[in-house]
């Protein structure tokens, strides 16, 4: 198992290039199931999470191309489909599996799949994703561990969903995406209310009508979707955007670590929210149609926040601006609306002699000076990321352990940290031993 050696200290200067965004990655790459025609996907991150949706498509009957010499392009060709059941043991570790389920039952009329696994940091219940899709007329059995779902019969003897009126009891992500993916090929109008509005949802639903769809409101509360026959390929293929919460990452560890860095490929847009409280932090921000350029000359000021649904501040940056708290002046309150569980990093920022107070859904962080090195572990995606945060300006070396949470939705983080003056390297258990 591998594991990162960081040893803190170093201010950051320079450029990197911010990868595709993964939680538009994956159910793009899912939306490939819904043509007979080759899809093809550019700007795709090398993440682990984006493996195992290709190698849960291969299982399907995908034909998956991606080459060693262009591997952020992928081509999707879902024309042989020989299977329509997701089984566990390819989706028991990532909860985005669950988006295979809207494509295949619009297409295909049928649809087996697994319930979802994934990170520990509390329940994401895909009961809002049955019940939309029982509203568009499917029968959904849950049983043995498995979604199993049948689109109904229509006048012609097919199994075709129904256009319907969905309203979500929340306002979900991957509800939202396998929703409009099931309503592109059902019959008639779908109105979904309470719709997501991150900046993947409207990604996805521009490569929907670059292959044909009919959508309209995505990117707000109410999505409109009239459904068609079929789908065609994207003319041209489609570029995925840039990964706001990889983009966060690396503004926040300038912040805490210090420097003058410029992220190139970048979407300032979709970080109002994070840039506002950097600025609020001290941290000087300057932005362009595609870059983001970083100033941290002083030690931060602690900064308050609350996680709330897009476009307020995302639960996926919660656990990174908690690590630049850390070493700020001053205290702050952290709040935490989205994920019951997602405090778990606090104990391993504590081992670095970070000053926390935890009380139900809030904690109280009170910025010291200097961290300590040492051993932690990481206990999902994005508390991960806050411990290399932390490592970067800690007193000498810090060993964070169980970095594959770190793989699943970060591109070579080490490799761009390095590139960007800190000193850090992935090492092997057997090479550590």
């Amino acid at each position: 198992m591998d594991k990162l050696l960081i040893r803190g200290g170093r201010r950051l200067a320079g450029e990197l290039t911010i990868a595709g965004a993964k939680n538009a990655a994956l159910p793009e790459l899912c939306a490939s199931l819904l043509t007979a025609e080759p899809t093809i996907l550019r700007n795709v991150p090398k993440l682990q999470d984006v493996a195992t949706t290709l190698k849960l498509l291969r299982h399907l009957g995908v034909q998956v191309e991606r080459t060693e010499a262009d591997p952020h392009t992928v081509t999707l060709d879902a024309s042989h489909i020989s299977s329509t059941k997701a089984p566990y043991e390819l989706v028991k570790t990532m909860r985005a599996s669950i988006l295979v389920l809207g494509p295949l039952l619009a297409r295909f009329g049928t649809a087996t799949v697994s319930l979802p696994g994934g990170c520990a940091i509390g329940s994401r219940p895909v009961d809002q994703h049955i019940k939309g899709l029982q509203a568009m007329g499917a029968e959904i059995v849950v049983e043995h561990g498995y979604i199993e779902a049948k689109a109904p019969l229509n006048a012609q003897g097919q199994r075709r969903l129904r256009g319907a009126r969905i309203t979500t009891d929340m306002v979900t992500v991957t509800g939202t995406e396998n929703l409009m993916m099931a309503a592109v090929l059902a019959e008639g109008e779908t109105v979904l209310e309470n719709a997501a509005q991150e900046p993947e949802i409207p990604d996805l639903a521009e490569l929907l009508i670059a292959m044909g769809a009919r959508i309209e409101g995505h990117g707000t509360h109410r999505i409109v979707i009239q459904g068609v026959d079929r789908l065609h390929a994207p003319a041209g293929g489609h570029r995925i955007i840039p990964d706001r919460i990889e983009t966060g990452t690396f503004l926040c560890a300038v912040a805490a670590a210090g420097g003058d860095v410029v992220l190139r490929q970048a979407q300032a847009r979709h970080l109002d929210a994070v840039i506002d409280k950097l600025r609020e932090a001290g941290v000087t921000i300057t932005t362009g149609d595609d870059w983001i350029r970083v100033q941290a000359e002083r030690r931060p000021t602690a900064v308050s926040f609350r996680t709330s649904e897009y476009p307020a501040f995302p639960t996926d940056m919660q656990a990174q601006f908690m690590a630049v708290n850390c070493v700020a002046e001053g205290a702050a309150k952290i709040s935490e609306t989205i994920f019951e569980n997602r405090f778990m990093h606090v104990n391993e920022l504590i081992r670095l002699g970070a000053k926390i107070e935890v009380d139900g859904h809030s904690a109280m962080v009170t910025g010291v000076e200097r961290l300590s090195g040492a051993t932690v572990m990481a206990t999902d995606l994005r508390a991960s990321a806050s411990l290399v945060i932390a490592g970067l300006v800690a007193d000498g070396t810090t060993t964070v352990d169980r970095i594959y949470h770190l793989d699943r939705g970060y591109d070579r983080m080490e490799a761009k940290l390095r590139s960007i003056g800190a000193d850090i390297e992935r090492v092997s258990e057997r090479a550590s031993a």
